[in-house]
């Protein structure tokens, strides 16, 4: 007997009256949205010196305590921020930062602002003496908005041409592909240029099955990575996105296989395949979306020849992927004969 293991914004729970959490401490000057959302960071904080500190030597009013009193009234704030547009000037590189703010004062009441942050970064190698001054805002142009905060955000800011639309769930799908799989992905190496990894993109729309075809049409977002590629099988990984659930990435149930082969040898007759579990697998050899069936498929070949392999095939429905047939083909015989061991697309 031989036994084959085949690899192939989280919501907070309140309690009663249990103090709200207290904002998180960011400060990072690493580009002009990060500093802004440190700015921000300190005001939600009510650190109005680390506030303060952001700017550079234009302060955002006549003197500090101007500025704290300008905040009196306001419990905390919520911020959009756009993609910022670049230009260089006279050593420096100044960023224009649009911006939608939603404050909630003490009183209940909500005011939406919108407009346009300046950041400053002084070139940092011709910076010869302290003290070093790092990227700062230059100064900030926020007015009143009649418009909902949502739809608030500027669609660009300056004179240089209106950036293309932010595209939030593929940044979070390579952020989360580069942090999950540096180390096995041959597409993710130094060496590599950044556009390496050129994901697919597919939007599914469907019907769940609880309201049926007469509810909502609901959409969903699957990003598929190229991870690495080996003699005769290549790796991929996905990541499904959705309003209900934003951004996770694909585990795939696959069986876990007892092959019984004559006379305990692999290139005899085989006498039995059995199931003896199942696993979760984060990524799938050889495999395929097919947009019109809603099935991800996945062939795994075993040798170069592909005489022996095992085929998955998951299927897309209520807004996520089932296994729904396995084949295996466990016979090292020169011909390609799968045999079906587990299929949920065929009536009992």
């Amino acid at each position: 007997m031989k036994r084959l293991l085949l690899a192939v914004t989280a919501s907070t729970l309140a309690c009663g009256a249990a103090l709200a959490a207290e904002p998180p401490y960011v400060d990072d000057r690493s580009d002009a949205g990060a500093l802004l959302r440190s700015f921000y960071s300190a005001i939600n904080r009510h650190e109005y010196t680390r506030a303060w500190s952001y700017f550079g030597e234009t302060k955002p009013t006549e003197d500090f305590e101007q500025f704290v009193n300008g905040f009196k009234d306001t419990e905390e704030v919520s911020v959009n921020i756009g993609e910022p547009g670049s230009e260089g000037a006279a050593g420096s590189v100044f960023y224009n930062v649009p911006i939608a703010v939603l404050a909630r004062q003490k009183d209940g009441s909500q005011n939406v602002f919108a407009g346009c942050y300046t950041a400053r970064l002084a070139n940092p190698g011709i910076q010869a003496e302290p003290p070093f001054v790092g990227m700062h805002i230059e100064k900030g142009d926020l007015k009143p908005s009649d418009k909902p905060f949502e739809k608030a955000l500027p669609a660009s800011c300056g004179d240089g041409p209106v950036p293309p639309p932010r595209d939030a769930a593929m940044e979070e799908a390579k952020a989360a592909f580069r942090a999950t799989h540096a180390a096995q992905c041959s597409s993710l190496a130094s060496d590599q240029p950044d556009d390496a990894i050129r994901p697919e993109d597919y939007t599914i729309t469907y019907h769940d099955s609880q309201n049926g075809a007469e509810g909502p049409e609901r959409t969903a977002r699957l990003i598929r990575f190229f991870c690495t590629a080996g003699a005769y099988n290549q790796i991929h990984v996905y990541y499904l996105a959705d309003d209900a659930r934003g951004l996770r990435e694909l585990h795939f149930a696959t069986p876990e296989l007892d092959i019984h082969y004559a006379g305990n040898n692999p290139e005899g007759k085989v006498e039995a395949i059995n199931i003896i579990g199942f696993r979760a697998e984060n990524a799938l050899i050889n495999s395929t979306y097919d947009p019109q069936a809603h099935t991800i498929t996945s062939n795994g070949k075993w040798r170069a020849k592909g005489d022996a392999s095992s085929d998955g095939t998951w299927l897309f429905r209520n807004g996520d992927f089932s296994l729904v047939q396995y084949d295996v083909d466990a016979t090292y015989d020169g011909v390609v004969n799968p045999e079906t061991i587990l299929d949920y697309n065929s009536a009992p």
